[in-house]
């Protein structure tokens, strides 16, 4: 990936070539966001516009005669994200940025493509019905409304989290190139402020009963908030100067775990946003 990341960076004709091969071949089209948003961060938001642009005419093709969103979503994510951390240097506004996008998308998805979300759902529905025919009945003429609203938010949130990732990448492509442990400096100290962590809590608890899809609610607001919850942890592994094994510890622990650790993931960001959880713990001395 560095080599990969040393060739955009040659130039603009590099870079173009890459991004636009990349997003056109299925299943690449995260390197050619990666490879927008690196150019976005460390050459600036209108190098990063012209190489997008070679980027995105694969993307529509694929939204538009593919009828598959995700390359063009993820490309937009990425570029928004990459946009803001270039002009602002935060990761709370790009991440605030991204989750808004999001909504967008999740409210925008059902009116253009609705074809791709009725087979969706004919597919859930079929599968309900023949191997979990209880909940099926228990939901009755609700199936259909729950499972279109599941899969709009999975879509919508899938695609925040992938964008989240491929700016993650090329931040950590920039940093290896120009300023090596930059981004693991950058990513232990994410932290949201005490504000942005209530408006994404409360959107995840209040929104629901404002008639809005709690999926979605809960993938736009609760990724930035899982994001915050691994900085933590990554932070306070640093700070503490302890071994890998402990990270490797907790992945296999929150794959196992799954959706619990998760949600303690988000209690323990909401609660850090306020505490500095962090700025409380004692560095390593030489002696540990």
């Amino acid at each position: 990936m560095r080599a990969l990341a040393q060739f955009v960076m040659r130039g603009p004709v590099q870079a173009s070539v890459v991004a636009a091969v990349t997003t056109a071949v299925p299943l690449l089209f995260w390197i050619g966001a990666a490879v927008v948003g690196l150019v976005i961060l460390r050459l600036g938001i209108g190098q990063g516009l012209t190489i997008g642009l070679w980027a995105l005419l694969p993307a529509l093709g694929w939204s538009v005669f593919g009828g598959d969103p995700t390359a063009l979503a993820v490309l937009l994510q990425v570029m928004l994200m990459a946009s803001l951390i270039r002009t602002t240097l935060s990761w709370e506004r790009a991440l605030l940025g991204g989750s808004f996008l999001a909504i967008v998308m999740g409210l925008t998805l059902p009116m253009m493509y609705p074809g791709l979300l009725d087979e969706l759902v004919r597919a859930g529905v079929s599968f309900y019905e023949q191997y979990n025919a209880e909940v099926a009945r228990s939901l009755g003429g609700d199936l259909e409304t729950v499972i279109r609203d599941t899969m709009n938010a999975s879509m919508a949130g899938s695609y925040l989290a992938v964008g989240v990732g491929m700016t993650m990448l090329a931040r950590s492509w920039q940093a290896g190139l120009y300023n090596p442990g930059g981004f693991r400096t950058e990513f232990h100290g994410l932290k949201l402020s005490p504000a942005i962590a209530v408006v994404f809590a409360a959107t995840m608890v209040v929104g629901p009963f404002l008639g809005l899809n709690a999926m979605l609610l809960v993938w736009v607001a609760g990724t930035p908030m899982f994001l915050a919850g691994l900085a933590l942890i990554h932070g306070i592994v640093g700070r503490k100067n302890m071994s890998a094994q402990w990270l490797a510890m907790f992945y296999v622990a929150l794959v196992l775990l799954g959706p619990s650790l998760m949600i303690l993931l988000v209690v323990l960001a909401f609660v850090d946003s306020w505490l500095d959880i962090r700025g409380r713990i004692k560095p390593a001395g030489p002696a540990e």
